[in-house]
Order: structure tokens, then C-alpha cells, then sequence
């Protein structure tokens, strides 16, 4: 994949004109692209949400694994989580300015996936075909 990699801090060009990601960016992206990741940050983008709202819009997801997405989108700065003075004492998690920046890259990245989805999937069934005649 040829990048601009010169215009990109932490991203070095080999002399082939490929990228070369360092560990941080495959973490980052691996928290901010990962599974549940993409409906908090969906449903957050709507509007502020408290753990119980977040579940029941995202009915698949266990508690646990919430849990642990809003902890890793929080120390990447993509959320913040605040205490709401209200009896009981409530959490609600709302997106960061930052978060707000990556509603186009992804949005990028979906309209891709939409774009290239039938070859994807073709390319699934002749792997899967090849594989299962190996």
C-alpha cells in the first residue's frame, strides 16, 4: 500500500513504498476497530449514555466485555466518563472531541467495506472451497 508515509509521525516508508505500523498504531486501531468498539463509539455519537442504555442498545454484548471496551476507548482519550450527581449516583460515558475525529475515517473504511463486500465474500468461498478440497 502506497501511503504518504513522510506526512505521517510514527509511520516509516521501506523502500518499497510500503508502510511499516508500529505496535502502537495495531493496538490503537485493534481498540477503536474491534467488535464492540464500533457500536459504543455508534451509539455514543447519538448521544451520552449511561452502562444500562449502552447494553440495552447493544443487546449481544455482555457486561464484562462493555466493560472493558468503555475502560480501553477511555484511556485512549475517545470517551470520558463522568459521575452524574444524581441519586443514585449514576456513570454516564460520552464521546471526546478526538472521538468525534474518527466518525469520518471510519465512516471511509465502512463505505469501502459496503463498496467491496460481494468480492469479499467471493473471495471467502473460493478460499474456503480450496481449503476444504486441501
Amino acid at each position: 500500500m502506497a501511503l504518504d508515509a513522510a506526512a505521517r509521525p510514527g509511520i516509516t516508508a521501506d523502500t518499497t513504498n510500503d508502510i511499516s505500523v508500529s505496535a502502537g498504531h495495531r493496538e490503537l486501531l485493534g481498540h477503536v476497530l474491534d467488535k464492540w468498539s464500533l457500536s459504543v463509539l455508534n451509539t455514543l455519537c447519538e448521544k451520552p449514555s449511561r452502562f444500562n442504555e449502552l447494553r440495552r442498545a447493544i443487546p449481544a454484548v455482555s457486561q464484562r466485555s462493555l466493560t472493558t471496551t468503555l475502560r480501553r476507548l477511555e484511556r485512549n482519550g475517545i470517551i470520558e466518563r463522568e459521575v452524574v450527581s444524581t441519586r443514585p449516583v449514576a456513570v454516564e460515558y460520552r464521546i471526546t472531541p478526538l472521538g468525534k475525529t474518527l466518525r469520518g475515517p471510519i465512516d471511509i473504511l465502512l463505505a469501502w467495506a459496503d463498496d467491496h463486500l460481494a468480492e469479499i465474500e467471493s473471495a471467502r468461498a473460493s478460499f474456503d472451497l480450496a481449503d476444504d478440497e486441501g
